[in-house]
């Protein structure tokens, strides 16, 4: 085994100790907690999906203790101003006015982890300065720029009510490496434990018994980059996964069937070019995390719906009917497009 191999066989021990850290804070998420692993090795911000309560902030704030990262989070509402990431005004106990940094910058190059719940009730205007912080990592205020050289975005988005949101465009979901599903648990034992385990009812101190700092979080930057310049695709596997690209915007010359739609006039758009670099990105950290440095279908296959599923364009007339249509959609491609 040559230095490169031994390094990335070490950080993947340490990832999975992370994984298994966290994994004390949460029950019934597996899947979820290995999505959102696989992102945080890739660098990729997050999309998350699910109801309230079902414990999307607490796997975030064990995450960023886990990982000796900051966490940030911000809740969004229909008057939330691009001003109030940034700073907040108030009155001193002098009685003169104040301003102290917002949760974007509050930590500086600290921060690991931001939150920016129900994103959708906030103006665009706040979307499009979360999305230069997301691209660029920085932004400007107080006549000086602010850096984020090791942050990931994750936000979230209510699902059940409509009024006062503002859905984001899909140039805005084309940001986001995956979208995760976070559901409540579905089997009995995890309930169980959720309600009886009075662990689980005072989140501070579970998350304060998690091991704090376990990974140096300024190094992922590195080591992501090292995990992509090692983990190996090869030529049917690169053919495999342009088949799946084609098919996200044609799903009907490669047989996808859906019943009531005609999947010739389905699609407005598939994945975008960034999307399936994205998804590459992911499946060769899904492969490093399962102990190989080679991509295989599984790989790809494991990560292809969070990782397409939010950019895919739909119709206008069929749009309404996204819930629906795209999971159907997206397991049509799977079933279809021929693995090598």
């Amino acid at each position: 085994m040559d230095r490169n191999d031994a390094l990335l066989a070490d950080w993947r021990v340490r990832a999975l100790t992370l994984e298994d850290e966290v994994g004390k804070a949460v029950v019934g998420l597996r899947r979820s907690l290995r999505l959102v692993t696989v992102a945080v090795f890739a660098r990729g911000h997050v999309l998350l999906q699910g109801d309230v309560g079902v414990g999307k902030t607490t796997l975030l704030r064990a995450f960023a203790r886990v990982l000796g990262g900051a966490f940030a989070r911000i809740e969004g509402t229909v008057d939330l101003m691009p001003n109030d990431l940034i700073y907040h005004t108030y009155i001193s106990e002098e009685g003169r006015p104040a301003v102290e940094p917002g949760p974007l910058i509050g930590h500086g190059e600290a921060l690991a982890i931001f939150f920016f719940n129900e994103i959708n009730r906030a103006r665009p205007q706040v979307h499009a300065l979360l999305l230069r912080a997301m691209a660029e990592r920085c932004v400007s205020a107080f006549n000086r720029q602010f850096t984020f050289p090791h942050l990931l975005v994750f936000a979230d988005r209510n699902r059940v009510e409509r009024e006062e949101t503002f859905e984001i465009s899909a140039a805005a979901r084309d940001r986001f490496m995956l979208e995760i599903a976070i559901d409540a648990p579905a089997d009995d034992a995890a309930r169980r434990a959720l309600l009886f385990d009075p662990r689980f009812h005072d989140t501070e101190r579970l998350l304060g018994d998690l091991a704090p700092g376990l990974l140096p979080h300024h190094e992922l930057n590195g080591l992501a980059e090292r995990i992509q310049r090692s983990v190996q695709v090869s030529d049917t596997l690169q053919a495999y996964a342009l088949s799946l690209w084609r098919a996200s915007a044609a799903p009907h010359e490669f047989g996808v069937k859906l019943s009531d739609v005609d999947t010739a006039q389905l699609m407005l758009a598939g994945a975008s070019p960034r999307g399936m670099s994205l998804l590459l990105r992911a499946a060769r950290t899904a492969a490093w995390l399962e102990n190989r440095l080679y991509v295989t279908p599984e790989d790809v296959q494991s990560v292809f719906v969070e990782a397409i599923a939010h950019r895919l364009c739909l119709q206008p007339v069929y749009e309404l009917h996204r819930a629906a249509l795209v999971p159907r959609l997206m397991s049509g491609i799977v079933a279809a497009v021929a693995a090598p």
